[in-house]
């Protein structure tokens, strides 16, 4: 049985989530699991609620009902730095790196709750992605966009989370540097951060992860083990266009 089927595993579970902005309500009652050392990618289409899922889970709207808990404790109600500090911890959409700063001072900047681990941290990460040393006194706005991508997720993992929340690392890539980046998401994977992954992709994501789930017009329609969905015919219809 997966870890995503059993509660007692749970890295991340959310459950009757509903969430939106102002009168318009963008998830109608989420529930989703992410195991233990697991990647679970959710894919759909534009405008089925999936950055809103992600904002509501880091933070940065506040959902109307339901629950989110991070290794059995309940973080729904706490603010988006608290969530941080306990150790959740989100690669935005389009990356949002700090342009006119170095990519050492954006790194700086992500290792906020843990000062005392900053120097090491910071090691590790131009260890995992060499390019960033190599550009570290540079503008991050001068980088590529998927060497920014590099610079989004390794201040993300600055803060040495427990769970990492990727929004559409690989959008507006060239083919081969989507392929480096899910090269580096499967690297993470393998040192067993787990990991939910919003992504287009659809392929790539179900491809690199243990569970899948497809949110549509705000509401999960399939779930299962990745590998089972990327056959579902369904699946290849809407979002493999085969």
């Amino acid at each position: 049985m997966s870890s995503a089927t059993t509660g007692s595993s749970a890295a991340l579970e959310v459950r009757g989530l509903f969430a939106g902005y102002g009168r318009i309500e963008a998830l109608h009652g989420i529930d989703l699991r992410l195991g233990r050392g697991e990647l679970v990618a959710l894919i759909g289409a534009n405008g089925a609620g999936k950055t809103t899922l992600l904002r509501a889970l880091s933070g940065l709207i506040k959902p109307s009902a339901g629950s989110v808990s991070l290794f059995g404790r309940e973080i729904g109600r706490e603010s988006a730095d608290a969530r941080v500090r306990a150790g959740l911890s989100q690669v935005l959409e389009g990356r949002q790196v700090f342009g006119p700063l170095s990519v050492q001072d954006n790194l700086l900047l992500g290792s906020y709750t843990r000062p005392e681990r900053r120097q090491q941290r910071m090691e590790e990460m131009y260890a995992l992605f060499p390019i960033l040393q190599e550009k570290r006194l540079l503008a991050a706005g001068t980088l590529s966009g998927g060497q920014q991508q590099m610079l989004a997720i390794a201040r993300a993992l600055m803060s040495e989370p427990k769970v990492l929340l990727l929004d559409e690392p690989s959008m507006g890539l060239a083919p081969l540097l989507v392929k480096e980046i899910f090269g580096v998401i499967a690297r993470l994977k393998a040192q067993g951060i787990p990991i939910l992954l919003v992504e287009q992709n659809a392929h790539a994501a179900l491809s690199v992860a243990d569970v899948g789930y497809v949110l549509e017009t705000g509401t999960i329609t399939l779930g299962g083990p990745a590998a089972q969905l990327l056959r579902d015919e369904r699946v290849k219809a809407a979002y493999l266009g085969l």
